[in-house]
């Protein structure tokens, strides 16, 4: 029989289970935030796995997989869940309470209802009571609708939208909110937390109290990992809880003891220590930090970080972050003040001059000052150029050879956009000397606009005006032009149309480059003649273009083929820019883009004379969504005229015409890609560097650049890549990775950097040179294995490395484990992963 019964008021709705409400929000909360005591939020993981997104083929650093549960047993959840029952809470108010047998025999049994005194029910025989979202169980419920007492005996269980609970007994009353439970177990069914408790007891709504409590994400009555605290406090006021004597277990065996801590239980953030990170590096030896959450206010807080290496002596870090109205920023720095290791000073280029203090500090602000400006700045300063050879944790950071630091105030408009600010730079690579660095900008401005005329015709200019200065310089050689400091102002104006229909274009543009220099005055010593050196150039160019399309089939698959010819026509005369100096300029490397440039050289202090005309080709297969599956492309540069502005130290070249480039990308479905490029050289000149014997030798009439890159998916989530690369008198190379699911829950990890050939010092009858040769040596190799489970997933990672010009190496071992629903030890290594292997998730 089933009836509703009006004696059990709406808003007392279920006294019985009111007593673990409180403490079952508190353990959720406690599930996405306590363990990490400090983040700003460990956003729980669903309970029903979401499959992760496979990175697609050919980016850069994929995203980090989010915490998989896929691994659990199906029916972790308490054996009771109903998932039919609605999960919206917002209709209790207005549900009616329906209460009949709980027995699973059709309600044949029905509810035995007893009233022994006035206003004192008794119900027996196996009880459920029901309201929206709610539901309760028991086999004996008595309920003093004067007293708003209950007591709740036999096999108690209660659902909700959040969690699932069960205990032996719950007591209480509804007014006030108090109550009792009695060897309680829970279930969240968000967060897949879930734990056991002697007794929970609720002194109101916003207030409660654990006894000999867990928690864990594992399945329920298999935990490979389990927190457990022989009391817990729970203030939903403040959102803070407290445990006493809590313990980290894995597979029951404790590894971490905590006498007391605090812990968030909702989104607000709190002060406390957060996992500590450690690990070891061959220059500074074992390390361990220890960092400290500061919960300063709602819109800025800190982090302290105590560490020890055990070869250098105790740093403490500090990083402090705001976030204004208009305005958000951090400030980081560590800093050593005794360092007692030594000062691996292998290339003699070390700038500690003996100091023992070693500090790197690192600033961003990024602030909206009204009227359409903002400002932006990123400042990196470190104390010496060994700091990061000597104290990068992450196996990353070590690769690191300029700092970059910049600041600027910015403004734009519809058509135009300015700048103003400055860039500065700083070497860290401990092979190098400090004059490889570039020149500091200080100060640099920037106006660049760009509006139309009408239909066809944009007309723009592009400046720029900059200090350089230079604070380490290098010797000046000979009459060989040296680093001498000044100023440059750089303005282009120009015309470009645009005349175009669907299967053709034709793209003329005019410019007029103007570029005037102010040196210092001790020019002279720089081995400069000039001054105030001046160069202006018109420059002008005509691209044009048709695209053909048909459609055709490939292995049973419909494209639409294109067949895209392209000519390109630049006339810049020739101005002799032999006096003017070389701030920031350098010759770019030649690649199909280079086809189609105005100026072959980086910066403004030279541009290049032409009288060029380059023809290409390229064709591309489209599949019926407009995804590009196949593009192969090829085009050269026909040289009307010698190309005489040159690089100080380079000579002039005759060439008739430019290299032979041609590239190949290929990705017929999603589980393979190709990409090529190569570049065959038809001209005959000196090599740079003699042969292994000191031999100068004629180069020319063959391969000048060559890659090859592979990629392919293995069993879902594994990635397999290959690559060649080689680029003459540069470099030779094999790079190979892979990621191999071994089964459902290992995987293999590895990566092989290997160079064929080099730049290397060589020594022959007596005399050292450099010389393009075999080197035949590893420079980064790494191998590790991935496991994942239910609830607990490891890695541990090798890595033997280059870590600086020198070519110097290194070794490290990483080891991370992650405790799914409260985070990781040492998660350095994912970051590594994600920029050495593509496709790594």
């Amino acid at each position: 029989m089933t009836s509703c019964i009006s004696i059990l008021p709406k808003r007392r709705l279920l006294a019985t289970a009111v007593a673990l409400i409180v403490s079952a929000s508190a353990l959720d909360a406690q599930a996405q935030s306590a363990p990490a005591q400090g983040e700003t939020r460990a956003v729980a993981p669903a309970a029903m796995t979401v499959a992760a997104e496979t990175c697609p083929l050919g980016s850069f650093i994929c995203p980090p997989r989010p915490v998989s549960y896929a691994l659990c047993r199906p029916n972790a959840m308490l054996d009771f869940y109903e998932p039919s029952i609605t999960r919206d809470s917002s209709l209790r108010d207005t549900a009616v309470t329906d209460i009949h047998s709980g027995i699973d025999d059709g309600n044949a049994s029905g509810v035995k209802v007893e009233s022994p005194e006035p206003d004192v029910y008794h119900m027996t025989g196996g009880v459920r009571m029901e309201r929206a979202d709610q539901v309760m169980r028991a086999q004996d419920v008595t309920y003093n609708s004067d007293s708003t007492a209950y007591d709740a005996r036999g096999d108690v269980k209660y659902q909700e939208a959040g969690m699932l609970v069960s205990a032996d007994r719950m007591t209480g009353t509804t007014t006030p909110n108090q109550g009792d439970a009695y060897n309680v177990r829970y279930q969240l069914l968000q967060s897949r937390g879930n734990g056991v408790a002697d007794h929970a007891k609720v002194t109101d709504p916003q207030h409660g109290r654990f006894t000999a409590a867990s928690y864990s994400t594992c399945d329920v009555g298999s935990r490979m990992w389990e927190f457990r605290a022989k009391t817990m406090n729970l203030n939903k006021d403040t959102g803070v809880g407290e445990a006493r004597s809590a313990t980290m277990r894995f597979k029951g065996v404790p590894f971490m003891y905590l006498p007391y801590f605090t812990f968030p239980l909702d989104d607000r953030r709190k002060s406390g220590f957060l996992y500590p990170t450690f690990g070891s590096s061959t220059r500074s030896g074992m390390y361990l930090n220890l960092p400290y959450y500061l919960n300063l206010a709602p819109n800025y807080d800190a982090t302290i970080t105590p560490g020890y290496y055990s070869d250098r002596g105790f740093m403490l870090g500090a990083e402090f972050r705001y976030l204004l109205p208009r305005s958000t920023g951090t400030f980081e720095v560590q800093y050593m003040n005794n360092d007692k290791g030594t000062d691996y000073n292998e290339s003699r280029t070390s700038d500690r001059d003996g100091s023992k203090q070693r500090y790197f500090a690192h600033i961003t602000n990024s602030t909206d000052l009204g009227a359409g400006f903002s400002f932006g700045a990123n400042i990196n300063r470190a104390s010496d150029n060994q700091y990061f050879r000597d104290f990068s944790n992450d196996l990353y950071q070590s690769s690191v050879g300029i700092l970059y630091s910049s600041a600027y105030v910015r403004k734009s408009g519809e058509y135009w956009s300015a700048a103003i600010g400055a860039d500065d730079y700083q070497n860290v690579d401990a092979g190098l000397p400090n004059y490889v660095v570039p020149y500091r900008r200080w100060p640099r401005a920037l106006f660049n606009a760009e509006a139309p005329v009408n239909d066809w015709l944009d007309i723009g200019v592009d400046t720029e005006a900059v200090a350089f200065r230079k604070v380490d310089r290098a010797p000046v050689s000979g009459t060989r032009p040296g680093q001498v400091d000044g100023n440059r102002l750089d303005l282009a104006p120009y015309l470009a149309a645009d005349f175009s229909g669907a299967s053709w274009f034709v793209r003329p543009r005019v410019e007029y480059r103007y570029t005037d220099y102010r040196l210092d005055s001790d020019f002279r010593h720089f081995n400069y003649t000039q001054q105030s050196p001046s160069r202006s150039i018109p420059i002008g160019s005509l691209d044009a273009g048709l695209i053909f399309d048909r459609q055709t089939s490939l292995f049973g698959n419909s494209y639409t083929q294109t067949l895209e010819p392209r000519v390109y026509y630049l006339y810049v005369p020739y101005r002799n820019q032999d006096n003017l100096p070389i701030f920031d300029t350098n010759t770019m490397s030649f690649d199909f883009w280079q086809l189609f440039t105005t100026n072959r050289f980086s910066g403004a202090d030279r541009q290049m004379d032409a009288n060029n005309v380059t023809a290409a080709l390229t064709t591309r297969l489209l599949d019926d969504n407009g995804v590009e599956r196949l593009s192969a492309s090829i085009g050269q540069i026909k040289y009307l005229s010698d190309q005489k502005v040159q690089l100080p130290g380079v000579a002039p070249t005759d060439f008739g015409r430019s290299d032979y480039v041609a590239q190949l990308g290929i990705q017929l479905d999603d589980q393979w890609r190709l990409n090529s490029s190569y570049q065959w050289n038809p001209n005959k000149t000196q090599n740079p560097y003699p042969n292994d014997q000191d031999e100068v030798f004629q180069r020319g009439r063959d391969t000048d650049l060559a890659t090859v890159q592979v990629q392919r998916r293995i069993k879902g989530d594994g990635i397999f890549n290959f690559s060649y690369r080689y680029r003459r008198n540069v470099m030779e190379q094999f790079d190979t990775s892979v990621v191999f699911p071994v089964s459902e829950r290992w995987r293999a990890l590895a990566r092989w950097v290997f160079a064929r050939r080099d730049v290397l010092p060589v020594t022959y009858d007596g005399r050292t040179f450099n010389a393009f040769t075999f080197s035949h040596r590893t420079l980064e190799a790494a191998v590790g294995v991935e496991y994942d489970s239910c609830c607990v997933a490891f890695r541990v990672l090798g890595r033997h490395y280059v870590h600086d010009y020198l070519r110097q190496t290194d070794n490290a071992i990483m080891f991370e484990v992650e405790f799914k629903g409260l985070g990781s030890l040492n998660p350095q290594s994912g970051a590594y992963l994600r920029r050495a292997i593509l496709g790594y998730q």
